[in-house]
């Protein structure tokens, strides 16, 4: 039997008790120093190395590691830092890094408004994982800055470990990005011969540093590409390949399809594919592999959580082993960083669930046994015996456990799918808004935000006394219900026109709603990193979905009661929750939104019948869910925007129905946008200076729509003339009496001082838009 050898792509790097985050946000707060954070980085990084290493890994993943997002890391690992910034180079690099994360930081002499504003941030291909985006010109370039890496190279040896460093390729971080203050027709694809010396430089460190590979991420390679960015990946890959180190491909999320010769003929030695989104490719890279080349398959879920058949991953492989006389290597799928860390903290966790999952620590473990399986070993026999007995049980317990079926919920699903009207609001848009405005009377320009507020210490204390069983049910309603009135106080005062009720008693979008459906189990550590030190704690769903009661009914009502302006009920749409959450594997996904689909349904009837008038449903999801790949799209499309209707539906045409969509690109995907039929649609949009408007207009949107005018996720508070601008901007491509002023999502994650001046900044520009178009309409001598 031949050498078997284990790596992975990448661990998740937040720690088992989310040290990162706590350490980030001390610095943040300047409570700690930059030693201090890095300290606690350099002790996660040797943690996470000697767990790999104990699980009998071949080679540590040294590179997967970053403070706040691998791409960003990129970008000053090859100096490419945005001019717009205005670095001086007097700052740290530390500084820097953070600025372009978080905003803040630029010249006053640079009169451009939105200079010192963050990065842009989209999702990391069709995952929940944000990444900072990329700003290419054709004045950018490159300078290699590698002292951060090759540290901490320098770090895995002098602990004993075989290294294979963890790169983003140079095509992959090019596509990533984004043309930015660029002249027209420059293509960021022209700086890969600029780029392309930086990374061979590098690879020579590397090399000299010791590394004995050099894994270069190039999922693109799974997608639709233009013949221009296919037909500079093997001259690349060529000059890459003289820098002398063992370079290993890295593609993951999608099937190769017309890329998989171009893959394995690539110059390079080795090639890692997923074999779990790709398994029906497998042979085929095996036939085109040659044979002196590693071939590495991802047979490990890296994406989800649940037990790996063992016996049908052997079946898998042993006919591919069977063919290829070259090496082999097993991995899991991707990096580790979208599954949480270990199961060891999870004693809380449904008992007859538990068994059926495996985190990142114990995926590690099921390499172990895969290998130990393989390598026809007499020594770990018994404990290779015993490690499939144990999973081949727990899948069978899963199968036959009478908690994941529901004839219940299969025949209201059956009901839903054979009536046309389920899925179809009673009348078109036009009417239901003029329905709509002479209801709510709202100006023009109205004014309103997300759904969340702050957080506060208070509310987190309230509900971890809560859970400890140390403050009883009634005193924490009232506590929230105290909260609730807070934030309506604050909102009227504030001058917003549609409210919220802020959201006080949610501990996250997603699992809130899940611990109140059938079918859901929860972690209590199980977080995996958003971005930065944004974590979340995804539900399981295991089972079949339904609504035993009301959700939210009571914190609306009483919201509402207390205020004469309109306050939206807010709900997570049935495609945002799939996303969020770990979906089960044994049905398709379509089936298990509609189940989710027909819960928020009912509860929008609900919301509706105790006098809500606006009805929030969110999916900012629903971009992050499209495949990879356009052939595949129309299906996806179909089933995901028919989902939102069938629980948006139910409500009356005086009814308003707002969605919510962030941090994607959604252009590709507006006609069906356009078919959830929502009244009103709120984007993320201000990171992108309104750039994101562009494709609403041209596609001419029919709905009313609010693009965000200013970046939560960034503690910068923008000033009220920044705003108008943006919203000038706004209003040059949809009609001023389609816009709805909002911040660009929800305000959970920060602070009520800064909130309040943002909003109240918010506020000041929406009213200078009013006057301004009064102003217009006087002198063109048009009425209102």
């Amino acid at each position: 039997m031949k050498l078997i050898q284990t790596h992975i792509p990448g661990f998740p790097r937040i720690g088992a008790a989310r040290e990162l985050k706590f350490a980030l946000e001390r610095f943040w707060r300047g409570e700690s120093s930059e030693a201090a954070l890095q300290e606690i980085a350099s002790n996660l990084r040797a943690r996470h190395w000697a767990i790999q290493r104990q699980h009998g890994l071949d080679f540590v993943t040294v590179g997967d590691f970053a403070l706040y997002d691998h791409v960003a890391n990129h970008i000053q690992l090859f100096g490419c830092e945005p001019a717009r910034f205005a670095f001086t180079g007097e700052e740290s690099a530390a500084s820097r890094y953070f600025a372009m994360a978080r905003g803040g930081h630029a010249h006053e002499s640079c009169n451009c408004v939105h200079n010192g504003a963050a990065l842009e941030m989209t999702k990391w291909f069709d995952t929940n994982y944000h990444y900072l985006v990329p700003e290419f010109s054709e004045s950018t370039t490159f300078e290699l800055n590698s002292q951060r890496l090759l540290d901490e190279v320098a770090e895995a040896r002098a602990a004993g470990h075989p290294a294979k460093v963890v790169l983003l390729g140079p095509l992959t971080f090019l596509w990533l990005g984004k043309e930015r203050d660029a002249a027209p027709g420059f293509n960021r694809l022209g700086l890969l011969e600029h780029l392309l010396p930086q990374y061979s430089r590098l690879l020579m460190q590397l090399r000299a540093a010791g590394a004995e590979w050099v894994q270069l991420d190039e999922p693109i390679l799974g997608l639709d590409l233009p013949n221009a960015w296919r037909n500079a990946f093997e001259p690349a890959y060529w000059l890459l390949n003289q820098a002398g180190a063992q370079l290993l491909v890295a593609t993951y999320f999608s099937p190769l399809e017309e890329n998989v010769s171009l893959a394995c003929r690539l110059p390079v030695a080795g090639l890692h594919v997923d074999a779990v989104r790709a398994v029906s490719e497998l042979t085929s890279v095996a036939d085109w592999m040659p044979a002196h080349k590693v071939l590495s398959i991802g047979v490990v879920d890296g994406r989800n959580i649940w037990r790996t058949d063992l016996d049908a991953t052997l079946a898998t492989l042993l006919p591919v082993l069977a063919k290829r006389s070259g090496p082999v290597w097993l991995s899991t799928s991707c990096s580790l960083l979208h599954v949480p860390y270990s199961l060891d903290s999870e004693a809380s966790l449904d008992e007859e669930v538990r068994p059926w999952l495996a985190f990142a620590e114990e995926k590690l473990a099921e390499l172990a046994l895969l290998k130990a399986a393989l390598s026809a070993d007499e020594r770990v026999s018994g404990q290779v015996a015993r490690g499939f007995a144990e999973a081949r049980s727990a899948l069978a317990n899963r199968r036959a456990s009478a908690r994941v079926h529901s004839a219940a919920v299969a025949k209201r699903l059956a009901s839903l799918a054979s009536d046309e009207r389920a899925s179809r609001r009673g009348s078109p848009f036009v009417q239901r808004q003029k329905v709509q405005r002479e209801r709510l009377q709202l100006p023009a320009f109205p004014t309103t935000t997300i759904g969340s507020f702050p957080q506060t210490q208070t509310i987190r204390t309230a509900r971890a006394a809560l859970k400890r069983g140390e403050l009883p049910a009634a005193e924490y309603q009232q506590a929230m219900r105290e909260e609730i009135e807070h934030a309506i106080r604050r909102q009227e005062e504030l001058g917003l026109d549609v409210l919220v009720h802020g959201e006080a008693e949610r501990n996250d979008m997603v699992e809130y709603f899940g611990e109140q459906l059938d079918g859901f189990a929860f972690t209590a550590n199980g977080w995996v990193q958003s971005y930065g030190s944004r974590c979340v704690k995804p539900p399981i769903i295991y089972g079949d979905v339904q609504r035993p009661q009301p959700m939210t009914v009571q914190w609306a009502e009483y919201a509402q009661s207390l205020t004469t302006r309109p306050v939206k009920g807010m709900l997570t749409g049935p495609v945002t929750i799939l996303q969020w959450s770990f979906v089960r594997d044994d049905q398709p996904r379509a089936d298990t939104a509609q189940q989710i689909a027909a819960a928020i349904r009912d509860e929008v009837r609900d919301l509706e019948s105790a006098g809500i008038v606006i009805i929030q449903i969110d999916e900012p999801a629903l971009r992050e869910g499209l495949p990879l790949r356009r052939s595949r799209w129309d299906a996806y499309l179909g089933w995901s925007t028919k989902a939102f209707r069938t629980s948006a539906a139910v409500a009356g045409d005086a009814t308003q129905i707002h969605t919510h969509m962030c941090y994607a690109e959604f252009n590709d995907i507006l006609p069906a946008i356009a078919a959830l039929d929502a009244d009103v649609i709120t984007i993320e949009s201000s990171r992108s200076a309104m750039e994101l408007l562009g494709g609403f207009a041209s596609f001419r949107y029919p709905n009313e729509i609010g693009p965000g005018v200013y970046d939560i996720h960034s503690p910068r508070v923008p000033g009220s003339d920044e705003m108008a601008e943006l919203l000038r901007k706004a209003a040059r491509v949809v009609p001023p009496a389609q816009l709805w002023v909002n911040p660009d999502c929800g305000l959970k994650t920060r602070a009520w001082p800064e909130t309040s001046a943002a909003l109240q900044n918010m506020v000041a520009a929406a009213r200078k838009l009013r006057a301004e178009v009064e102003l217009h309409q006087s002198d063109t001598g048009h009425g209102a």
